[in-house]
């Protein structure tokens, strides 16, 4: 007998961990227009604004501003696999498991990896990425703006420089942090930036933000794609591969954004109407605005963590506004005291990756859920379910810390 299957109907929880949030009503309500075939001129017109409006979100003028339809993994990759040749030397800053990640998606397209590397809870300095890269010569410079592993955020001023005068591209994979820190493509010189809708832009996980230089639009032009984009032969481009994708081909996906509208894939019209909500979302609020606000949620999270005696990981001079870390006292089961904050109080929280596995909680605060009550509401929460498992704390210290620390954010 086949089986039956109910309506979907998901708890309503509060998605306080490093990502996904929930996503902002505006956005759920823009994702369930009608949709429109992918060459209307109404929808067309609805790809032009996304690439206006998300040219301010990512603190730049690049023509080349669009979507690429997939998780923010999609844009990582359709980044690296459309720059990146086989052979060809790549320096990745790493930091954390999202940079262990970049070096994993460049090893399947066969390029030669070189590390410069950092301890979790710390940064990589720019005097050494600029020492490796004359060490190393690469072709392109990759790393993270907020790696959510570590809660840590790379500082990224003067790395474009480093990178042009070497002669090299550069990668920004900003997926953790656009929509909740400032991203600054053109003053930091980089010549790709990647993001996701899923975290500080308040949406679902679905859409990959994406912005190019001309430099790099113009690097990835040279290894071009047979312009039908039926079949694609082995090209001199003067490089002599070609690349190793057709969805994340960015050549190919640039032709469809261009005004030549050249068929590639269907666009995603749901993904596109939420991802154009998010970035209206942001310019209605205001960019410094919106970065407050930020820096705000984390602080509170912050003095509300360590007011119930759990030391915050990393250096707080890189860490992340909207990721906290924090330590699992001794004697308490970490996953029994998610479950509880999940079944007790509908409160998503996360747990850590790698070396920090059973060892870190990471609370998030970004995007819709970046807010004072929701903060309170988590830390409050988190306060009983840690007394009922047994850890003494002080009682009552943890949300007037925050409410202080919220006040007093720069």
């Amino acid at each position: 007998m086949t089986a039956t299957y109910g309506e979907i109907d998901p708890p309503q929880r509060l998605l306080m961990g490093p990502g996904p949030v929930n996503a902002h009503p505006r956005v759920l309500r823009a994702m369930s227009a009608d949709l429109l075939g992918q060459f209307d001129p109404e929808m067309t017109a609805y790809m032009n604004e996304v690439m206006a409006l998300y040219r301010p979100v990512f603190g730049t003028q690049n023509r080349w501003t669009f979507l690429v339809d997939g998780t923010a993994r999609a844009g990582i990759e359709a980044a690296l696999v459309s720059m990146v040749a086989p052979g060809d030397t790549v320096l990745v800053a790493n930091f954390g498991r999202f940079g262990l990640l970049l070096t994993e998606i460049l090893g399947r397209i066969g390029a030669r990896i070189e590390t410069v590397d950092a301890p979790w809870g710390e940064v990589v300095p720019l005097g050494a990425i600029a020492d490796a890269i004359a060490r190393t010569g690469p072709k392109l410079v990759a790393t993270v703006h907020g790696d959510t592993s570590t809660t840590m955020a790379q500082p990224l001023d003067g790395l474009g420089r480093l990178c042009a005068d070497a002669g090299a591209l550069s990668y920004v994979d900003a997926t953790a942090t656009i929509g909740g820190m400032e991203i600054a493509a053109d003053r930091w010189g980089v010549d790709i930036v990647t993001g996701g809708l899923q975290k500080c832009l308040g949406g679902p996980s679905g859409s990959a933000p994406i912005t190019i230089s001309d430099r790099a639009a113009a690097h990835i032009q040279r290894r071009k794609h047979v312009e039908q984009g039926i079949r694609r032969d082995d090209i001199d481009d003067g490089e002599g591969v070609r690349i190793g994708s057709n969805y994340f081909d960015l050549a190919m996906i640039m032709d469809y954004w261009s005004e030549k509208r050249l068929n590639h894939h269907t666009e995603a019209t749901t993904m596109l109407y939420g991802a154009r909500e998010c970035a209206r979302l942001m310019l209605e609020e205001g960019l410094e605005a919106r970065y407050l606000r930020h820096r705000r949620a984390g602080a509170a999270m912050t003095a509300g963590l360590r007011a119930l005696g759990l030391p915050v990981f990393g250096d707080d001079r890189y860490r992340m506004p909207n990721v906290t870390a924090a330590s699992i006292p001794d004697g308490i089961d970490g996953e029994t005291v998610r479950r509880r904050m999940r079944e007790d109080f509908e409160i998503e929280i996360g747990t850590a990756f790698g070396r920090l596995a059973g060892k870190m909680w990471r609370f998030g605060a970004m995007g819709y859920n970046a807010r004072k009550h929701k903060v309170l509401l988590t830390l409050g929460a988190l306060e009983a379910v840690l007394r009922a498992e047994g850890y003494s704390c002080l009682v009552g210290e943890a949300v007037p810390a925050a409410l202080a620390a919220w006040e007093a954010a720069p």
